[in-house]
């Protein structure tokens, strides 16, 4: 029997897909479609994401195995590294990793809301809507302790048969199909190696983004070791296989003019292959959908605050609970970044932003996997990747030339993103030098 702080593998394996399947399937085909117009290059990206997401879960597998304790990154880079790269780790997902995406599942469900029931309505009601369910979400979970994981489960599974049942009804009942082609057409080669498919690639590792979940409750996961593998490995490959098919459809159904440069693409493929009432329809189920979403990012995200306020004595407040045991600080402080975000950014420079540096993050802790196995190749290792080194190396190269094209693109997104890695690297040295700052746990 499960202990009162313990998650069943299926439960943390239904807070991997709920937090993967958020903003960035159903938004982020029309941005590609700026600078990318084939169907095999446009699937090809959600493979290739889907790829990159694998290997990156098998071999965080096996980094949450051997070091199984919550926090992600933070524990990672700060075990095979330094505590100070940790730190750092901590910082970007503490203000980005869960802030930035809030913000886009809540802009995203307020784009959905006003495209279906108030088109006529401003800029700035949009926002309002997006504001107004972040600091809802805040307080009612500032407030009190959920039975989080039965909801979680509960919403994974209405996600998957959403998904699942829009594909099929818009294949079924869409007429005619769009003339677009999957396979191979003169000029895809270029596309492959062209800038437009690289910054593209971030979007789409965007929508991945949340792979790696489990690693934040490895400490309150039933039997880590052994679960962890499992969950990370299985949830990437369930949301790839949703992501090819619900992209291939909205290619199928919807003309691509009329989703070039929008977010709202599931009420414009909707629109286009069950007419005007279905898709204020599903622009009120992707939009209940989101508020899940940012539901559950609002609940997991302060963890690494509150981690990393038991770990440094100057930020000890974050880890401070209110009487129901909820680290309410820490879910205020998440809350007013993502506001931040929402009222001061567009929503494709904040995708590209965060996208970028988690992905710089994510890269670096794959490249410790390398580090640990040439350092400690006698540390117990409950799980092992296969074939190795060719996961880490893929991972590595895929990710690794998506953010060479991005720099060279999108510079001052990445610049950005480096910004916010040196500021955390500063706050610790700053810490350190004050001599205040306690050592992470082993």
């Amino acid at each position: 029997m499960n202990g009162p702080r313990q998650f069943t593998a299926f439960t943390a394996l239904c807070v991997i897909i709920a937090n993967m399947i958020g903003t960035g399937v159903f938004t982020s085909l029309g941005f590609q479609l700026v600078g990318l117009q084939s169907g095999f290059v446009l699937i090809l990206l959600w493979i290739a994401g889907g790829l990159a997401a694998l290997c990156g879960a098998i071999c965080y597998a096996e980094l949450g195995a051997a070091l199984p304790r919550s926090g992600g990154e933070y524990n990672f880079l700060s075990r095979i590294f330094h505590p100070g790269l940790g730190f750092a780790a901590g910082w970007i997902s503490a203000l980005i990793g869960f802030s930035a995406p809030i913000a886009l599942a809540a802009m995203t469900f307020a784009a959905y809301g006003r495209a279906a029931f108030f088109p006529d309505q401003a800029m700035w009601f949009e926002r309002g809507l997006a504001a107004g369910l972040v600091l809802a979400l805040c307080f009612v979970h500032a407030g009190r302790r959920k039975a989080s994981g039965s909801l979680q489960i509960v919403f994974t599974v209405l996600k998957i048969a959403t998904i699942v049942a829009f594909c099929v009804f818009a294949i079924g009942l869409a007429s005619p199909l769009q003339p677009i082609s999957f396979w191979p057409q003169p000029g895809d080669a270029g596309s492959l190696t062209s800038a437009a498919f690289a910054v593209s690639l971030i979007y789409v590792s965007y929508a991945y983004t949340g792979w790696n979940a489990a690693t934040y409750l490895s400490s309150e996961l039933e039997s880590p070791q052994q679960n962890l593998p499992r969950v990370l490995i299985g949830g990437t490959l369930i949301v790839m296989t949703l992501y090819v098919a619900l992209n291939a459809v909205f290619l199928l159904v919807a003309p691509v003019a009329d989703m070039v440069g929008k977010i709202e693409i599931g009420i414009i493929a909707a629109r286009a292959a069950f007419g005007d009432w279905a898709a204020q329809l599903a622009g009120l189920v992707l939009a209940l959908l989101l508020i899940s979403t940012v539901s559950a990012m609002t609940i997991a995200g302060p963890r690494v605050l509150q981690m990393i306020g038991e770990d440094l004595r100057p930020l000890r407040a974050l880890a401070k609970t209110n009487s129901d045991g909820v680290p309410a600080r820490a879910i205020f402080l998440q809350s007013g970044l993502a506001l931040l975000f929402i009222l001061t950014s567009t929503f494709d420079a904040v995708l590209v932003f965060s996208g970028f540096t988690l992905a710089l993050v994510s890269f670096v802790t794959v490249l410790g996997l390398l580090v640990l196995r040439w350092r400690e190749p006698d540390l117990p290792r409950p799980f092992r990747v296969s074939a190795f080194p060719l996961p880490p190396l893929i991972y590595l190269s895929l990710t690794g030339w998506t953010l060479v094209f991005v720099a060279l693109d999108r510079p001052a997104e990445a610049l950005a993103g480096l910004g916010l890695v040196g500021s955390g690297l500063l706050v610790y040295g700053l810490l350190r030098l004050q001599g205040r700052s306690a050592k992470p746990q082993s």
